[in-house]
């Protein structure tokens, strides 16, 4: 009689549970050692800089400092007379900053700190995306991308008009959601309907989710939702992880009308009744448009009860410097 072997059905969490386990000590293992040679490159550059400012030692030194750790550790990268001066200035930029921003330098690639530290002119903007790239984990492309679309600019100048529902029972919201985002990555083309805006931004969706925020998971596009007889489709379909809803984008290739919101209220009634789980928050309708009157989104959103908000998109790269000369107005206002 051929013996038989028990198999034993074993969930496929259970397994994830592992792989978790794995990534997270992978992950712990980098912060590690990222941490370790950040630190070296801060006692590097302390020392290079006290020389230099005792007079002691001048170019030259340093870059016969380069060539001689280039012979007697020669398997060693990073340590060239460009990279060495980088390790100076990093130490002169945040040696007299407070005990929360000198740690979080240490907490992202060195990359990362080159770039924040070359292309940012103020200690508060460093400290921007130093938090972003913590929250958020940039690339060097990522960065690079939201230093170019001013991102921190945009945040500061971020006036989102939300409806009194979502104030009350999301009160973050103010600092997720954004009144203007950049789609640079979608070709413009003159009179474009929404259903092929959509389609970009699908085909797009990485540099899409890098604009909204890595918290956004994205559900589905043209999202079926059927009511009585009839189906309806919404444009663009996430969840939000810190939020814990469901939030739906309407795409409007022209400037906001108030008419536009009942569409999008009737589709988070849709969802709340008919997709949203117990214990879900309700969910979130941003209307996205080519532009918008403030007042005019006051005006529709003062007396709103359903959880909404107003944006404009652009698809090229904002200008830096009118948003700055903004922030500045804004700072002499308050």
């Amino acid at each position: 009689m051929a013996k038989t072997t028990d198999i034993q059905v074993v969930s496929s969490s259970q397994f994830a549970d592992v792989v978790g386990m794995i990534r997270n000590a992978k992950q712990r293992a980098y912060t590690a050692v990222n941490s370790t040679l950040i630190d070296l490159y801060w006692q590097i550059g302390k020392y290079i800089s006290t020389q230099v400012e005792s007079a002691a030692w001048g170019k030259s030194v340093v870059e016969q400092l380069a060539d001689y750790i280039r012979n007697q550790e020669p398997n060693s990268e990073g340590f060239s007379k460009q990279n060495l001066w980088r390790m100076k200035q990093f130490y002169e930029t945040y040696k007299d900053t407070d005990e929360i921003l000198s740690p979080m330098v240490r907490e992202i690639s060195w990359t990362n700190n080159v770039i924040i530290m070359s292309r940012c002119n103020t200690l508060e903007e460093r400290e921007f995306y130093l938090r972003m790239c913590k929250i958020e984990r940039y690339s060097k492309r990522e960065l690079d991308r939201q230093i170019d679309s001013a991102l921190f600019e945009r945040y500061a100048t971020n006036q989102i008009k939300l409806s009194p529902v979502v104030r009350e029972f999301a009160p973050k919201a103010e600092t997720i959601f954004r009144d203007h985002y950049v789609m640079e990555f979608i070709e413009e083309k003159a009179g474009k309907p929404e259903n092929t805006l959509r389609k970009a931004l699908v085909d797009k969706m990485k540099a899409f989710i890098l604009e909204l925020g890595k918290d956004f998971i994205h559900m589905g596009d043209e999202y079926r939702l059927q009511v009585g007889n009839s189906d309806f489709r919404i444009d663009l379909l996430f969840y939000h992880r810190e939020l814990q809803c469901l939030v739906a984008f309407e795409l409007k290739t022209e400037k906001f009308k108030p008419e536009h919101l009942g569409q999008l209220n009737f589709y988070l009634e849709a969802l709340d009744r008919d997709v949203k789980k117990p214990h879900e928050n309700p969910s979130i309708g941003v209307l996205l448009c080519k532009s918008k009157d403030d007042e005019v989104v006051e005006y529709a959103l003062s007396r709103s009860l359903s959880p909404t908000m107003v944006a404009e998109y652009e698809l090229k790269l904002p200008d830096k410097a009118l948003l700055q000369r903004k922030m500045q107005e804004i700072a002499e206002w308050m």
